[in-house]
């Protein structure tokens, strides 16, 4: 049976221009259950479904009753999920087999699977400039591939400095730019002919994952732990940061609301921010998720923000360690979707 929490959230900012009215900001949490743990979820705009990643398969969420409406089994390793309405095709990143799986958005039924030898599959976003869908792998050495959304045919790769490369982000006029969260950087790629064209550092910036561009004001937002960076794509240096929590994984971006909204697993919240100016930002409120929260996708429709975490029950006490000498998680037990509206 599903059950609904609402709680109020905390706004602890209220942004210094005069332009922005003081917001409050509500949470409501769905008990969803399902098997699988999950990495990236994605927000269709406009219809309120959201594509969640469940490790062997994608759930589909009615983000507005927190009923599940679909499902897309045989996803191993599944990471993340991009939806491109121009071809009623979705697209998912599954680690465990180096595939992608090309869905239709309609009937959500496997049009094909589509191999990617770089392998390590993560993030996955599409760029409408050069009308290609872009995987983030983390592969020896990192790689970015370029796949047509329309065919599946894979058309270009660029090799990184990192092999942990995280999200990706377009400027809608030729360029790319990617978070690399070991390095601590972010790379800009030619998008047409998938070739790296320079590196900026983010020496501000512990582990860069999430990534945002505002087409408007001509800036990235690049999500961090403990503190983001907001960076001039036409100087490649930092032009502000943003203080926020811990166990960042991605970042939210609703462009017509001006706000950002970066999550924090580990400290089970998220900041919300105001692009005040370009070069000038207010967090406006802190709103309490839970722990592991640390993706997110924003209906840049609706302005809704969803998470989703599962909770997971403790290990069996002869289980063995990992290779960091770390127990596993046990099973899951529960698994919620985290809506928050403004």
């Amino acid at each position: 049976m599903k059950k609904l929490f609402t709680f109020a959230a905390l706004l602890i900012g209220i942004c210094a221009s005069s332009s922005l009215q003081a917001q409050t900001f509500t949470v409501q949490k769905y008990s969803i259950g399902g098997e699988g743990g999950t990495d990236y979820l994605t927000a269709e705009p406009g219809t309120g479904r959201v594509f969640v990643s469940r490790s062997s398969h994608v759930m589909v969420i009615d983000g507005n009753t927190g009923t599940v409406i679909g499902d897309i089994p045989e996803t191993p390793g599944t990471h993340g999920i991009a939806l491109v309405a121009k071809y009623n095709h979705g697209f998912t990143t599954n680690r465990g087999d180096s595939t992608i799986t090309m869905f239709n958005l309609t009937t959500l039924a496997t049009i094909k699977k589509i191999k990617i030898p770089a392998g390590g599959l993560d993030g996955i976003m599409y760029d409408d400039f050069s009308d290609r869908i872009i995987l983030t792998n983390h592969s020896n050495p990192g790689t970015a591939t370029a796949v047509d959304p329309n065919t599946g045919v894979i058309t270009g790769e660029a090799r990184l400095e990192d092999n942990a490369p995280e999200g990706a982000a377009s400027d809608g006029k030729g360029k790319l730019f990617v978070n690399n969260e070991r390095k601590n950087t972010i790379q800009v790629i030619d998008s047409k002919i998938m070739n790296v064209l320079s590196s900026w550092p983010l020496d501000s910036c512990e582990g860069p994952t999430g990534i945002a561009y505002d087409r408007f004001t001509n800036r990235i937002f690049s999500g961090c732990s403990k503190m983001s960076a907001v960076v001039n794509p036409g100087t490649g240096k930092i032009v502000a940061t943003i203080r926020n929590g811990e166990g960042v994984d991605a970042l939210g971006w609703d462009p017509s609301e001006k706000l950002i909204y970066i999550p924090a697993g580990r400290d089970s919240n998220v900041t919300i921010v105001h692009e005040d100016s370009p070069d000038r930002y207010s967090v406006v409120a802190t709103v309490t998720t839970m722990t592991g929260a640390k993706t997110i996708s924003v209906d840049t429709v609706k302005h809704v923000a969803y998470l989703f975490q599962p909770q997971y029950g403790p290990p069996p006490p002869d289980a063995p360690l990992d290779r960091n000498g770390r127990r596993p998680r046990g099973p899951v037990i529960n698994a919620y979707l985290i809506v928050i509206k403004h």
